[in-house]
């Protein structure tokens, strides 16, 4: 078994479990905006949604989601393809500063999202 510090869930098996889960938890979340939006919203309908707790809670779990499930699947893209074999001998450089990259990224879009849903 492959074990890396960049990994999410530390095991293949956990990995794919967070993105399964996460990948709900979305699917959830973007089926209840849809279902809102189709069903036609004003400002004023729109800000009262989300002034509630209920679904600042549920927003911030689909951001949390989307961090995990984007962490999973950017690290598996640079597993996969910023390798030694394809890129030289600066291959794990690379690898390690787009994982950096993804990784800083993803913390300030949680954070700013924290800002903008309780701030």
């Amino acid at each position: 078994m492959v074990k890396s510090v960049t990994s999410f869930g530390r095991s293949g098996l956990s990995d794919w479990l967070v993105q399964r889960v996460s990948g709900v938890i979305l699917l959830a979340y973007f089926l209840c905006i849809g279902a809102t939006l189709i069903g036609g919203v004003s400002y004023e309908e729109w800000q009262a949604m989300f002034a509630g707790t209920g679904m600042r809670i549920f927003t911030m779990l689909a951001i949390l989601s989307l961090a995990a499930h984007a962490w999973i699947g950017m690290w598996a893209v640079g597993t996969d393809y910023l390798t030694e074999r394809m890129l030289g001998s600066k291959g794990n450089v690379l690898r390690l500063a787009f994982q950096i990259g993804c990784g800083l990224v993803i913390f300030i879009y949680v954070i700013w999202a924290i800002q903008i849903l309780w701030g």
